[in-house]
Formats: structure tokens, sequence, C-alpha cells
């Protein structure tokens, strides 16, 4: 046999990961290390793969492999599938080498038909467990794998407690159970057309497929694209004997926590339920009781799962997130894997690892996702209005930050709402995985069920979104669109704040503050700042986004885009008189009004960045952006150039341009107006001067960038207009000031020809914006209509935008830096584009050699510390 594809767990470990996916690979390590486990095997990714490949079917050769799996499984367990002595019963999970919480559906109770039932209510004498059982396994088989909605059978489950005058699940009698479930299988056969299967062997490979399938779906899709998970790594699935929590009130199930994912703190948290199973807590169906009062009703229990608390988070070394299950009184662990946690846990557990001798200053950096730094830096309420306005509820806080915005029910209008520029919170009974895309739009999500460990809180917290969870005084009218709360009622539209770091809900729009950064977060950066090569910058326009950057480490600006500075009151007026003029008189008199206006941004933003190097692009866009549109502007104009109504018309007609990205910009406007770029230099040039004698100790080495070059003579042509202004001002001033002049690669020629480019450019600076347009031959603005289909069809897995093509723009990047630095050894290398501040570009970069990576100003720790991790993954290899 070639290759096997399947594994029991006393076969693997956790080294095993991309065969067994995480679930099967840390099963099989808790096997190795004498826990608690109930037995299986697991199906391995490649099986998946080849699921695909073989036109979604399960090949003869994998089949035979997992029927010879089962008959091991019994072995083992000494219980048979369908028997009527001793009936094997189990779970079907899936598991990818990447956790993906929610995305994926568990089955419990496979195994299981009438006959089986009678058995298993006989021996248990139980039969209120046996039909409990059956009716789960019927939901979640025709939810999972046949895909009928669950909200059929909740219907019928609250039609049925409503008939019986009960509240609860658990308040139903065997006898309800076994109604239900009759139910069930009727509702199976309307929506399905056959009967519910009542083979064993079939109903598992019904679920296997199942699992496959659901690699495939739309929000597992979401997930990944989000999360930088590829297509082709393919779920494992773990075929695991059950373990009963639900057979009365000596058993319980819960999820729990070695720290606390939401502070970091070093405590057991977690929550449990008697006589339930899994699902019951993680969908968030019962609000569960604390962990700590597991120790009351299950004391050998509870402290058997303190002791194997402690030897997984000594075994990992990292805060475990554990599933487990107690049946009569005895414990079984069912999954652990590193718990997701909210930025500021991320690095609180980090440093506290390290002072307690876990782990190094390395492994802490490393540790870390980058993304979730973004949470850190998120808006907080005001104290002071937190302190004048009472809450209207509280419930869980699931996931930190603060987010007011109109209230929605349902993830379509999330979704609307906010693409047409709305912020809106989202308000459901619960989440489920359909809702993300929902989720993502929202600024919060509140549900009126669920605990701290239900979907809504996993995927919140995962996506830094405040998140509000649990919140029971909510009465919910989805239909009508509305909710009553503390007495007042609520409709789609109203606006909402709620307050993920404590669960507090208040009435209305509440205002927020910028977040601060406590001792973690430096400790962290510090670390980081030792292990990385890379320097890291930020794109800054302002003297205010300068200073924050600044603050959160940049060590430069790497794009300061000159035209932001022209749209305010008095600079556009100038601007357009310059584009309406006729003489090349005419247009220096408009340039000589905007000079002193640049000279003071720029003085500006070089005092907020204390003598770090600037970077400043000169004029990039088309001019049409400029002219006015409404006609009031238009006769303004004409009347201050003493032009009729109608020249002016003419003027912005002829600025007109098919295609204005490829149009009449960047360095193209420097070659046709030369004295743009004169202004622009002597702007440079004498804020520079000004900074330097105001500070003598700083080291003022202007950078000047023309933009949008494809032919080293139209760089050489502007750069001779800026040496000539420079020069002369440097010597009206009798100072001796080094400046470079560079260019920025937004052009695939550019890249091509690097080599002659860089005799004239001192650095480049990959504009990836502009360099992924005109490489992929789309624009960033129109993609939109077409990227979903291409995601949906596999042809892109992600943003070529939001995360760098490494194969093709990053091989025109990598050729440029070669070409470039054989011509110039010296040749200073960064990036410009949002690129920048993205983890895996920010690794890309550090791979092919440049000097910095420059981003938005939030962004900078994100880069600070990707930076740090991809000179760690370079060292280790």
């Amino acid at each position: 046999m070639s290759k096997k594809y399947c594994y029991l767990f006393t076969e693997g470990n956790a080294k095993m990961r991309e065969l067994l996916g995480g679930k099967g690979a840390n099963l099989a390590e808790m096997t190795n290390i004498g826990l608690p486990v109930p037995q299986g095997f697991t199906i391995t990714t490649e099986a998946c793969t080849q699921y695909y490949e073989d036109g979604r079917q399960i090949n003869d050769e994998i089949m035979a492999e997992i029927m010879e799996y089962i008959e091991k499984m019994e072995k083992i367990t000494g219980k048979k599938f369908g028997d009527l002595e001793n009936p094997l019963l189990v779970s079907v999970r899936s598991g990818a080498r990447a956790s993906m919480p929610g995305m994926m559906d568990t089955i419990l109770n496979l195994g299981l038909n009438e006959d089986v039932v009678d058995v298993i209510a006989k021996k248990s004498n139980n039969p209120r467990w046996a039909w409990d059982c059956y009716r789960r396994f019927i939901q979640m088989y025709s939810d999972v794998v046949m895909e009928v909605g669950k909200k059929y059978f909740e219907q019928l489950i609250d039609a049925m407690k409503e008939k019986k005058g009960v509240t609860q699940d658990v308040e139903l009698s065997a006898e309800d159970l076994k109604e239900l479930a009759m139910q069930f299988k009727a509702e199976y056969k309307a929506k399905i057309g056959s009967d519910f299967p009542t083979d064993p062997k079939e109903q598992l490979i019904g679920a296997i497929k199942a699992v496959f399938r659901s690699w495939d779906n739309p929000r597992a899709n979401v997930y990944r694209r989000d999360n930088d998970i590829p297509y082709s790594w393919g779920t494992a699935v773990n075929v695991q004997s059950m373990a009963f929590g639900n057979m009365g009130d000596d058993c319980g199930t819960g999820v729990a926590f070695t720290r606390d994912p939401a502070t970091g703190e070093k405590k057991l948290m977690g929550e449990f339920l008697t006589n339930a199973q899994g699902e019951d807590v993680v969908a968030g169906v019962r609000t569960p009781m604390p962990i700590a009062e597991m120790a009351e009703k299950f004391p050998e229990a509870y402290d058997e799962f303190v002791k194997v608390c402690n030897i997984l988070e000594d075994h990992y070394r990292d805060m475990q997130d554990m599933e487990f299950t107690v049946e009569h009184g005895k414990l079984y662990m069912l999954q652990c894997r590193n718990g997701k946690r909210t930025a500021p846990a991320a690095l609180k557990i980090a440093c506290d690892l390290v002072d307690e001798g876990m782990i190094s200053e390395q492994q802490a950096v490393a540790m870390i996702d980058p993304r979730n730094l973004d949470t850190l830096l998120h808006p907080q309420f005001d104290p002071k209005a937190l302190k004048a306005t009472e809450p209207v509820g509280k419930a869980l806080p699931a996931s930190p930050g603060a987010a007011c915005g109109k209230i929605v029910f349902n993830a379509e209008d999330a979704k609307e709402w906010a693409a047409r520029g709305e912020k809106v919170v989202l308000v459901r009974l619960e989440t489920s995985p359909e809702d993300i895309e929902g989720m993502k739009a929202a600024q919060g999500i509140l549900t009126v069920r669920g605990g701290m460990t239900s979907h809504a809180a996993v995927v919140a917290r995962g996506m830094g979104k405040c998140c509000v969870s649990g919140c029971g005084a909510i009465n919910m009218d989805e239909a009508n669109k509305q909710f009553t709360l503390a007495g007042k009622t609520y409709h789609e539209g109203d606006w909402l704040s709620l307050d993920g770091s404590t669960g507090n809900i208040y009435d209305g729009a509440m205002p927020t503050v910028d977040a601060n950064v406590g001792g973690d977060f430096g400790r962290i950066m510090a670390w980081a700042d030792k292990f990385r090569r890379l320097k890291v910058r930020t794109n800054a326009d302002t003297p205010a986004d300068a200073a924050r950057a600044r603050s959160l480490g940049a060590q430069g600006i790497g794009l300061c885009r000159t035209e932001h500075m022209f749209f305010e009151g008095d600079r556009i007026a100038a601007i357009r008189e310059m584009i309406c003029s006729d003489t090349k008189e005419q247009r220096e008199k408009a340039l000589a009004k905007l000079l002193p206006m640049q000279q003071g941004d720029f003085e500006g933003i070089y005092e907020a960045m204390e003598g770090c190097p600037v970077t400043i692009r000169f004029l990039d866009p088309p001019l049409h952006e400029f002219v006015p549109t409404e006609e009031a502007d238009i006769e303004l104009l004409a009347k201050d150039m003493g032009k009729t109504v109608a020249d002016i018309k003419a003027i912005i007609a002829s600025l007109h341009e098919f295609n204005p990205m490829m149009g009449h910009r960047g360095c193209r406007l420097a070659v046709t107006f030369p004295e743009i770029a004169v202004m622009q230099t002597r702007a440079v040039i004498r804020a520079a001067i000004n900074v330097q004698k105001k500070h003598p100790d700083w080291n003022m080495v202007p950078e000047i960038m023309i933009p949008l070059v494809g032919e080293v003579k139209e760089l050489k042509f502007v750069k001779d207009v800026v040496v000539k202004t420079a020069d002369e001002e440097l010597a009206a001033a009798g100072m001796n000031m080094k400046y470079l002049v560079g260019t920025m690669i937004e052009i695939p020629r550019a890249a091509l020809t690097a080599d002659q480019i860089a005799t004239e450019a001192e650095f480049f600076s990959f504009g990836t914006n502009d360099l992924t347009q005109m490489t992929f031959g789309f624009s960033r603005d129109d993609a939109g209509k077409f990227l979903p289909a291409y995601y949906d069809n596999k042809i892109y897995e992600s943003d070529p935008f939001a995360r760098l093509d490494q194969v093709g723009v990053g091989k025109l990047v990598d050729m440029a830096c070669k070409l470039g630095r054989a011509t110039r050894p010296e040749l200073h290398l960064g990036i410009c584009g949002e690129h920048g501040g993205d983890p895996s570009s920010v690794e890309f970069c550090h791979k092919v050699g440049l000097d910095y990576v420059s981003c938005s100003p939030f962004r900078v720790p994100i880069a600070r510390l990707a930076a740090a991790q991809a000179a760690i993954r370079d060292q280790r290899q």
C-alpha cells in the first residue's frame, strides 16, 4: 500500500499536525502521555485532498482502510457497530491543522438505530438517556450530513416543551423524547424523501463525507481567506468512541482554559453543564455554570481535571483550551489545543510564561499572532461617559473593545447596512457559523443565549470584534425585528452600545476614546525589536499621523503623499488656479501660493519624526481629481481666474481620461510641468533646513521620491530639475546637507529595467498597490465585482491587494532588488504599499532583503512583530 490514510490515536503524536490535523495530533499526544482519552482513529488530511481529487468521492483504497480501522477500533473498545449485546457509538469531528472554531461540524452518538436504542435503554436502565442520544443524533446527522436546517427540529422541540408545560430540554421524559425522535425521523423523510439510515457503517461514511465537504463550505472559505489558511491543506476526520455526559446527574460536559482567555490571568476558567453533551456548552443552548462549581458536584473528577490541566500546560508550554466529559463521575478528555485568546491576554500569557521559565523571549515573540495586536489599539468607551451612564443590561464580556451602532437582526442586513457605510450592532438569539460575514461587517455582536465559550464568543475574539453574549434578560422578537430589554422596546436601526470588556449594554451611542497600551505590550515589542532586521516606517501625511506612528514605534516615514495636503480650503483654490492657468508664469504664481503651505506641512512632519528619515513622494494623482464638480464651485473659479464658465468647463473636460490610473499622473506631471517639481523641491529642502537649524543634533537627510517611473530617462529628467533646485536652495542658505532622490517602483517595466533605473535612483520604494494593479491588469476599485467569483472557484485564495502575490508581483520585487543592487550596492530598498502591514507580506520582504517596510500608523506594531517573527523563523531554518 502506497499511503497510509488512517492512524489509531496510539499511532500518532503532536508533531503530525499536517497529516492528522490539530485535533487528531493532540488526541494522539494526550493518549501517549497517559491521559484518559476515549480511543479511536484519525482519517488524514491527505484523504480529504484525495476525496476532492476523485470528484468528491471516497475511493476504494481509502474506503477499505476505513473499514479495517473500524474493526481495529471495535477490538480496542470491545464493542461493535450495530451489535445488540455491546453496541459501539462514536463521535465524528473534523480537525484541520489550524484551528477553525465552529467552521466544521460535529456529530455525536453515531451508530444508533431503534434496535440499538432499545438495547442501551435496557442495559443502562436509563431509557430517557437512550432516547435523548437518539433524538440528538437524528438532529445532528440531518443538519450536518443532509443539510436539513436545525430550525425545523428546534421548532419541534419548542412545541413539545410547550405542550408539556416545561422550559428546559432536561425536563422532557423518556416518552417525550421517543415521540420527538419519531417526529424527527418523519421530518427527515419529508425533507429528504428517504428513511433515516439505520446501518451504522452507512451513517459513518455519510458523516466522513460531510466533514470533507464542510472543508469547502462558504463559511470555511471565508474563515480561511481571513486567516491565511490554504485550501490545499484539507481537514482530517476523528472517529472517537463516545463518552456520555447526558446519562444523569452524575454526568456532565465542559470546556475550560488553563488561563483566562480574556485577561491572561493564571487561573482555571471554564464552564460546565450537568447531564448534557458537549455541543450544548459550545452551541450556547443552555447557559452553563462556572467550572469552580464542578468541584462541589464531582470532587474526584475535578481534582483529576486540575492535574490534567497542569500536565497539559507543562507539556505544551502554552495556555490550553480543553473539552471534557464526565461519565458517572469519571473524567474523559475529548480534545486540547492552544487556546484562542484576546490580544491583552496573549501578551500577558507570553510574558508570564517567560517569567515562569517555561519559554524563551524568542518563543514568546513567535507565539503571538501579529494581527491580534490590532485589537489592542482599538477604542474603548470614554470613562467619563461610562460613569455618567447606567447600563440597560449586563451579560458575559465575551470579546473586548467598545462598539456602538444601529441594531440589525441578521447577518445579511449587517452586511448590507455596513456596505452602505452604516455602523451596525448584530443582535442574535445565538450566532452560528453561517453568521460569520455579518459578524465581520458589524461593529459588535450581542447574543441572548450562550456562554463565554459559545460560537459567537470564540469567533468574535478571533476577529478582534467586541462581543457580549448570553443576555437572557432580552425578550427577542426576531420575526418583527425588535426586542425588549429593561422595559424598552428596541427596533431595527435604533442605536445600541456594547462594552465587550465588562459585558455592559448601553442605550444609544456612547462616545469612545483611543486605546492605550500597557507594560506587557512594551516588553513584547522590546523583544521583537531585538530580534528583527527589517526597519518599520509608516505611511503618514500629517504631523498628527506621524506623531501617532512614532509613539507606536515607527522608525521613519516611508511614504508621505503630498497631494493629501492639497484638499484643504485655501490650498484647493491655489491648485485649481494652477491647473486652469494658460502660461508657465501663471502656473508659477499659483504654485508660489502653495509653497509656504507645503513647507509648513513638511516642517510639522519632520518635527513629529524627531530626525528619523522621511520619504516625500511628489505629486502623483491625475489633475482631474482636484477640479470642481459642483456648479457653484465652477462659477467661483471662473470669477477668480477672469474666465467664463464655459472656459473652465472646457478645461475640466480636457482633463477627462479614459483610464486615469494609467493616465497623466506621477512623474508625467513633472515632465509636462517641471515647475510643480521645482515648487515641491523648494518646500522639502527649505523645511529640512529650518528643522536642522532648530535641532543641530538631528541629522536631516531629506528623501525625495519620484512616482510612477517606467523609463530611466524620465527619472533623469525630473531628477535633474530636483537636483538643480535643491542645490540652489542649499547654496543660498550656506548649508551642506545630504539629500536622496529615489523612485517608487510601481510599473512592471521599472522592475524589469531596475539595473538601469538604479543608475539614477538612490533608493527604491515598492509601491505594491499600483504594482499589483498593473501586474494583474485590474483596478483595485473594480476588482470587487469579480473577485468573489475567483474565490468561489479557487482561482485566487486571497485578495492580492491585502496579501502580496508572492508568485507574480513578488517575483518582480525580488528581480528589481537584485538588479538594482547589482548596479548600486548601497541602494536602499523599502515597501510602502498597504502590504507593508500584512504579516505574510512582511515575511516576504525580510526574505528578499528589503531594508524596511512602511504601513499605516496602527499597523506599525503588527509589522514590528511580524518582522521579528520572520527573522526568528529564518534563524531556525
